[in-house]
């Protein structure tokens, strides 16, 4: 691929346009004060034909559920093309042929998909424990990496990831694919209007109604010891004897994933992080339990946490309440709410629901209040009081009570994800996701599982990136 700078289709610009435009449905101004406002934000998709000399040919490194997710999402964007695949699986090499093509390259061996010279960039999709190993070889091959969330399984591993990608220069972004939704673009601009005032607290949940959704993903018939590389999936991790419950499921255990933070929190971290400019965090608490999927699994299926985030240039301190519950009544669902001195602003899959209700911070008189205890006397005192003290009452603004914003039928963020890296790619220009938002985002979510399993509050500089 040959790198060319490109200005007239800034995705930075580009963004900006997608938050701010909105079809507005005819509303009386009589009924503005008492009813809602609509409107669908609207994706203005422009991409410009690639000649064979000008296509990104990328390498899928995992290819599990995510692994295909996120190869389905890439190749949408024009100038992309597919060329090799690499899994530990033998199925699912003979799969992604039976999809892409039987003459595109296979390996269960990822050194070899970095060896070659064809392929400029990798997208890896592998068990949490191989992310650092394989984005800082790849990176240093001289390859672009997209790499999932988590960014690390540890800690601890954050920092050679940045240090790598600041001393080769090459592009990395981690694949949290709500930092580059409109979405979230439009809510960062509504809290940034003032919208909802002050912002106070922020709850958020990201819950889960089924065996998929817990991670009890299908195991195949002919797994075993032949079809499997089970000592390169091992890697780093503690040796043991084949185990296809592990290999395919996983998740369910601290030797190769991050549980429920890992999986789920990391994205509500980054989307808060996204709509506030934020760093994260200074102080962590979990708790939780293991409540139904009682299924030889060893981190928790109910996980919730506290943190408290410092006063920034952009936002106040606030206290933050996050949620998994992988049992839910409600069939499941995601939603962040901010929650201010003017009101809340709830963005969940689809939309963005924005309430007012200003606080009321001066004292009143009337029933069901204090006021009512006070002696007749005293009520008449405090009337004339009142009065005195607050003659002019604020006049009421007429505005919209409830403004609802809603994506458009088809949306993707993880489309739009992919367009953002490719399009740093061709032009240089900076990721949104970079290695030290990306551990600024997997940091919280790791230190709400060190504080469930050592039983402790953990302390963090967001500023450094380290635990205090």
């Amino acid at each position: 691929m040959k790198k060319k700078r490109r200005t007239s289709n800034n995705r930075r610009s580009f963004v900006k346009k997608l938050a701010g435009g909105l079809i507005a449905t005819g509303v009386s101004p009589m009924l503005v004060h008492a009813g809602h406002r609509q409107g669908e934000l609207i994706p203005l998709h422009s991409f410009p034909e690639y000649g064979p000399n000008d296509r990104i040919r990328i390498a899928a490194i995992g290819l599990g559920i995510q692994g295909f997710g996120n190869l389905r999402s890439a190749l949408k964007t024009p100038g992309v093309e597919v060329v090799a695949g690499c899994d530990l699986y033998d199925g699912r090499l003979d799969r992604f042929k039976e999809i892409y093509g039987k003459q595109l390259f296979t390996t269960r061996d990822y050194q070899k998909i970095l060896e070659r010279k064809d392929i400029d960039a990798v997208i890896v999709s592998t068990p949490d424990h191989w992310h650092d190993h394989i984005s800082i070889d790849a990176m240093k091959a001289g390859k672009a990496v997209y790499c999932e969330k988590p960014m690390v399984q540890h800690i601890s591993e954050g920092k050679a990831v940045i240090e790598t990608q600041k001393s080769t220069q090459q592009i990395f972004q981690v694949g949290s694919q709500r930092v580059s939704s409109i979405l979230f673009a439009k809510a960062k601009e509504l809290y940034q209007q003032g919208t909802i005032g002050e912002l106070i607290m922020v709850e958020a949940n990201y819950d889960r109604q089924s065996a998929n959704g817990a991670w009890q993903y299908s195991i195949p018939t002919d797994a075993s010891p032949d079809t499997v590389d089970w000592k390169r999936f091992l890697g780093d991790a503690p040796e043991r004897e084949f185990d296809k419950t592990r290999f395919f499921r996983w998740r369910n255990y601290q030797d190769y994933g991050t549980g429920v933070s890992g999986d789920l929190f990391v994205h509500l971290f980054s989307g808060l992080h996204v709509i506030l400019e934020s760093n994260g965090p200074e102080r962590v608490y979990a708790t939780g339990g293991l409540r139904y999927w009682k299924d030889g699994r060893d981190v928790p299926d109910v996980f919730l946490a506290l943190c408290d985030y410092p006063q920034s240039k952009r936002h106040p301190a606030f206290n933050m309440q996050i949620r998994v519950n992988f049992i839910d009544g409600s069939g499941g669902g995601s939603t962040t709410r901010l929650i201010g001195t003017d009101g809340t602003m709830d963005i969940g899959w689809r939309g963005i629901t924005v309430k007012k209700s200003k606080a009321q911070d001066t004292p009143s008189y009337g029933n069901w209040d204090s006021y009512n205890t006070f002696t007749a006397s005293q009520q008449k005192e405090f009337e004339e009081w009142h009065h005195k003290t607050y003659p002019n009452p604020a006049p009421q603004v007429l505005e919209p009570q409830e403004m609802i914003y809603s994506l458009p039928e088809g949306y993707s963020d993880h489309v739009d994800h992919f367009a953002n890296f490719f399009q740093s790619m061709r032009n240089g220009t900076p990721v949104i996701e970079d290695a030290s938002f990306g551990l600024r985002a997997a940091a919280p979510s790791l230190a709400c599982n060190t504080s469930y399993f050592e039983k402790r509050v953990v302390k963090w500089d967001p500023e450094a990136m380290r635990e205090l």
